[in-house]
């Protein structure tokens, strides 16, 4: 399996968009998180949220190929259930979400969406500015965020986790490594 380190290498090498970059650290911290709350293996949910999107520049807005050119990208550097789950995370490739990773990655693409979101609406702009009261309020409202699913986000009750307990570990991820997202 592909180290942290050759992982942010490659990521570089694939991706320009710095605010994608920061999505996909992001969706790499809920996710290392979530497998410590489910004792599940950090380091492959982890590198599993971070190299989720590593095909985004290359699939230039076909959705249908997004995940799938990831999968091409990511042989032999990630083990197949990871690769799954990529693939999965998009419905457009026709991967189904049925295991554990494949829907704490769906569920942890969209929650950070929701934290950043939330965060650029702060007086400041900073994560650390958000209380999970702040946080719920804005999941229920369907006119913020509209590109946010909360279905999505959702997953984590099929994972054994409360939509309260995943925003909290979410917010408490996102928290944590707020320098380095520049919030």
């Amino acid at each position: 399996m592909i180290t942290r380190d050759e992982a942010l290498k490659l990521l570089k090498e694939k991706v320009r968009n710095d605010k994608l970059i920061k999505h996909m650290l992001a969706v790499e911290a809920i996710m290392r998180h979530l497998a410590k709350r489910l004792g599940e293996d950090e380091e492959l949910w982890g590198l599993t949220g971070l190299l989720h999107d590593v095909d985004y520049d290359i699939v230039k807005g076909d959705m249908e190929q997004h995940g799938l050119k990831a999968a091409e990208i990511l042989e032999g550097k990630l083990p197949p259930e990871a690769i799954d789950a990529i693939k999965a995370h998009n419905e457009l490739t026709g991967f189904k979400c049925e295991t554990k990773l494949a829907k704490a990655l769906k569920a942890a693409d969209h929650l950070a969406g929701l934290i950043v979101a939330t965060a650029l609406v702060m007086p400041h702009k900073r994560i650390d500015e958000i209380k999970l009261s702040s946080l719920k309020r804005k999941f229920k409202q369907k006119d913020f965020a509209r590109g946010v699913s909360r279905d999505r986000i959702r997953l984590c009750e099929e994972l054994g986790l409360t939509l309260e307990e995943f925003l909290e570990l979410g917010l408490i991820a996102l928290k944590e490594i707020h320098e380095e997202l520049g919030l």
